[in-house]
């Protein structure tokens, strides 16, 4: 009887043990995955300043006649198919780096106009606009390592079990584009 009931006393404490492993592992996995939202969310704010700097660059550079209309145009377009609401996360991060590519052009095209160059509230947004971006740039560093976090918690023995049981997903990271990885040939720079 004796043997029985310590018997019965090592499977309830190895039930309690085994519960309370889970209850640890369910936590730190929800902490994690709250933590890559927190993140994608961060990156939504300094998004929605972007957006609202991007009307204004477009109003100082349209007081320039001979300004790429085509440039400015298609910045305007990128940013309202961001900002309408009906774009999943993925799709929204290419509009998102379409954006950024063109909003990059159109400050490339900017060298070519002397006079908007010199307009004090271009160089105003632009200042801002180059605050925004480096603001985003650790946001993403930050979703970046966030996510990675999450994954290795998701892929590794012991969570995965409790990660698969719940069936979480690997996320994505944020990647920069390809033609943002290129080395900058300052030779050709030079000869243009």
């Amino acid at each position: 009887m004796l043997f029985f009931a310590a018997f019965i006393l090592v499977i309830i404490l190895a039930a309690i043990l085994l519960a309370m492993w889970g209850i640890w592992i369910y936590n730190g996995l929800i902490r994690l995955r709250n933590q890559v939202e927190n993140a994608f969310s961060s990156i939504d704010v300094i998004l929605k300043k972007r957006h609202d700097l991007i009307p204004n660059l477009v109003a100082v550079a349209k007081k320039y006649a001979d300004f790429e209309m085509q440039t400015l145009t298609k910045i305007s377009g990128l940013r309202s198919r961001a900002i309408s609401g009906r774009l999943r996360s993925n799709a929204r991060l290419d509009v998102e780096n379409q954006l950024s590519r063109e909003i990059g052009n159109f400050l490339v095209a900017v060298e070519a106009y002397p006079q908007l160059k010199a307009d004090r509230n271009f160089l105003q947004l632009q200042a801002s606009l180059n605050e925004v971006e480096e603001q985003l740039s650790a946001a993403r560093r930050f979703y970046n390592t966030s996510v990675t976090e999450y994954n290795n918690a998701i892929e590794m023995f012991p969570t995965n079990i409790v990660a698969n049981h719940l069936n979480y997903r690997r996320k994505k990271v944020l990647e920069t584009p390809a033609s943002e990885r290129q080395n900058v040939d300052v030779g050709q720079l030079f000869n243009n």
